[in-house]
């Protein structure tokens, strides 16, 4: 088992390196280039296809994501938009980044030209060729309406700019009857001032019920206002409640433009009245696009490409922009926040995060954060630990939406990051309290550990996905058992190293893989190798479960029969008859039974390495890179989820991979 200085001394020519940060960052500033990355990165990379991304404006992990919705549901409608679609609903403040699941589409605003009642469409047909994006900032010219919108945003809110036509019925419709894939339960609109609308849409779905508050601002005063109050048109109201939205009447020069402001909160209307006022302060639209500008391209600025194809670097930079946009911030600019106990909480010492998709981000991503941006990771694990003191669960966390824990896929990934954190040495966060925020999170019962602590195995039952929560809970109990060696917990190292050799319980020497067992000790029958049995494996099947052995390599390719024998078995893998059983849109990228579309084969192609033959890893790496990623909409061949996928091609291009992320190693 790879533990620390002994693992250090098993040398894997070529790949396995340790890296700090400062050293990382410095060496990829190689050479100065005459355009900025950021004007590589394009957004609309993964928005086709099945990335599930959005091209909208947002900022490094802001709360806000304003950026068209083209669709409201089907599962490649889980960002609110698809490359595929030509009318555009709306600009709504909050999107999820190539997630599997569908929610946010918070707090919609539209333009619209034209008479208006209870019944009125306010969607546009658009084309692409009048649609343009930045990091921070979308363009887009709305047929119908003859409207062109510009769109930036800054950390909590979004800065909407709308030149309209000549006309006397120009509106700008806010609709809280709006989101993506969720319930509405309610929305609340309060009129201020001629200049001033404020309110809040509470919904229900992923995420659970949440409460998202709005202050609204207008460059200039309306001159009407109506609200469509569940099916019924109101005029100038004050207040509505229910099913509702709005229309701001004005009227317009050819050419006239018309700004809007919005600040949001998860906490109270008056927070985000707060947090508008202080991120934007002028109605100069170009100047808070400009400020978004600059942080995008200092973000991206920690790495520099040089190459004369521009095309490599579009596809790096865009994945590296793809690769910042999750977790999201979502505290108040005063520092409250919504904790998982349904309290705000007074101004905390650290920025609140939320948006960990952990079984994803994990194996690339949050490691790629903590060497790029590892001014975010304090911040990050704190957020972690607060939900472990707040949530009642005694569990750090397995993926966390707008601060409320989903549940969703298995294995506690929290303790992998945070793990990782204080294995990299990253200050800012007190590591005894993490330790035994880990330590206790991995002693409960929930999700199989019970069994998995009675039998050394998590037992095979209808739905359990067993195999693979045995295989990701010894990840989690490896994680604690190096910090609690770390920290001087002699007794927990032993203990918890000893549940992270459990994978060897569930691997069959007779089929020679990974699979289900009962209660009882027996193999569940039948088995099919390459077929998506869920109560075994998590969106994957035993070939790509085979290889996820990621903290003890050496112990993996000893199962499979030594070096040679593992070797043969990876390239069997690559090379064998791509079809699956029971397949599931998640399973995309296939060379042979390995797929790049999800993320247990992200590190697969790296182990050839390990067991001598660097050649092969180089071979796979570039095939994936040169196959699955490119600069267009449907440059991604799975899920973004919330910047795994991206992150995985970012290291690959900087030549080396985190195949044991807490390690340290390379």
């Amino acid at each position: 088992m790879d533990r620390g200085s002994s693992t250090r001394r098993r040398s894997v020519r070529l790949m396995k390196r340790t890296f700090s940060t400062a050293v990382l960052v410095s060496a990829l500033s190689v050479v100065a280039q005459a355009q900025r990355p950021i004007d590589y990165a394009s957004p609309f990379v993964g928005t086709d296809g099945h990335g599930h991304a959005y091209p909208g404006a947002t900022m490094p992990f802001g709360m806000v994501q304003l950026s068209p919705d083209t669709r409201l549901d089907t599962w490649d409608g889980c960002s609110g938009y698809h490359y595929s679609d030509k009318s555009i609903l709306g600009f709504s403040h909050t999107h999820l980044s190539g997630t599997g699941i569908g929610s946010l589409g918070d707090i919609m605003v539209m333009p619209y030209v034209g008479d208006v009642s209870a019944t009125t469409k306010v969607a546009s047909s658009f084309s692409h060729d009048q649609e343009s994006a930045k990091p921070g900032y979308y363009k887009v010219f709305l047929k119908d309406p003859k409207v062109t919108a510009e769109l930036t945003a800054t950390v909590r809110a979004g800065f909407h700019k709308y030149t309209f036509p000549a006309s006397t019925k120009s509106y700008i419709n806010l609709d809280l009857n709006h989101g993506i894939q969720n319930d509405i339960k309610e929305g609340y609109i309060k009129v201020e001032s001629p200049t001033r609308i404020s309110g809040y849409r509470r919904s229900e779905g992923w995420g659970g019920n949440r409460f998202v508050y709005f202050v609204m601002e207008l460059s200039r005063p309306m001159e009407g206002f109506a609200v469509d109050q569940n099916g019924t048109m109101v005029q100038s109201p004050t207040e509505a409640k229910g099913k509702v939205r709005g229309f701001a009447r004005f009227t317009t020069k050819a050419g006239e433009a018309i700004s809007v402001r919005v600040g949001i909160s998860p906490t109270s209307i008056e927070a985000a009245s707060k947090n508008l006022a202080t991120e934007i302060q002028t109605w100069d639209f170009d100047t808070v696009r400009k400020a978004g500008d600059k942080e995008w391209n200092t973000a991206l600025s920690t790495a520099t490409v040089e190459t004369k194809d521009a095309k490599i670097k579009r596809t790096f930079y865009s994945n590296m922009y793809l690769s910042f946009q999750a977790p999201n911030t979502l505290n108040d600019v005063d520092g409250t926040y919504l904790g998982q106990d349904k309290k705000v909480h007074p101004k905390a010492d650290f920025r609140y995060y939320s948006t960990f998709s952990l079984w994803d981000t994990y194996r690339a991503l949050n490691p790629l954060v903590t060497f790029l941006q590892p001014q975010h990771v304090p911040s990050m694990v704190n957020s972690l630990l607060a939900n472990y003191d707040q949530s009642g669960y005694k569990n750090t966390g397995v993926w966390t939406l707008w601060n409320q824990e989903t549940w969703v896929m298995v294995g506690h990934h929290s303790v992998s990051m945070i793990g990782e954190a204080i294995l990299k040495d990253q200050k800012g966060f007190d590591w005894e309290r993490a330790y035994q925020a880990i330590k206790t999170t991995q002693m409960g019962d929930r999700d199989g550990l019970d069994t998995y602590k009675k039998n050394g195995y998590v037992a095979s039952r209808p739905g359990m996905a067993a195999t693979s929560k045995t295989i990701e809970f010894g990840y989690n109990d490896y994680c604690v058992a190096r910090v609690a060696e770390k920290l001087g917990h002699k007794e927990d190292a032993e203990y918890f190293y000893k549940r992270a050799a459990q994978y060897r319980n569930v691997y069959d020497t007779t089929s020679k893989f990974f699979r289900g067992r009962k209660e009882n000790g027996t193999w569940r029958a039948p088995f099919d190798t390459i077929g998506l049995v869920g109560d075994e494996y998590t969106e994957s099947n035993a070939w790509q479960y085979l290889f996820a052995i990621q903290h003890d390599v050496p112990g993996m390719i000893e199962l499979q029969g030594g070096k040679d024998g593992f070797v043969k078995r990876m390239d069997e893998m690559f090379t064998m008859d791509p079809t699956i059983h029971t397949n599931i849109p998640d399973i995309t990228g296939q060379i042979g039974q390995y797929a790049h579309g999800n993320e247990p084969c992200h590190h697969v192609a790296y182990l050839y390495a390990y067991a001598g033959a660097p050649y092969k890893t180089q071979m796979r790496v570039r095939e994936v890179m040169d196959r699955f990623y490119d600069d267009t909409p449907g440059g991604q061949i799975g899920n973004v989820d919330c910047g795994q996928t991206s992150a995985w091609y970012v290291f690959s291009a900087l030549g080396f991979y985190p195949v044991n992320p807490a390690s340290g190693e390379y």
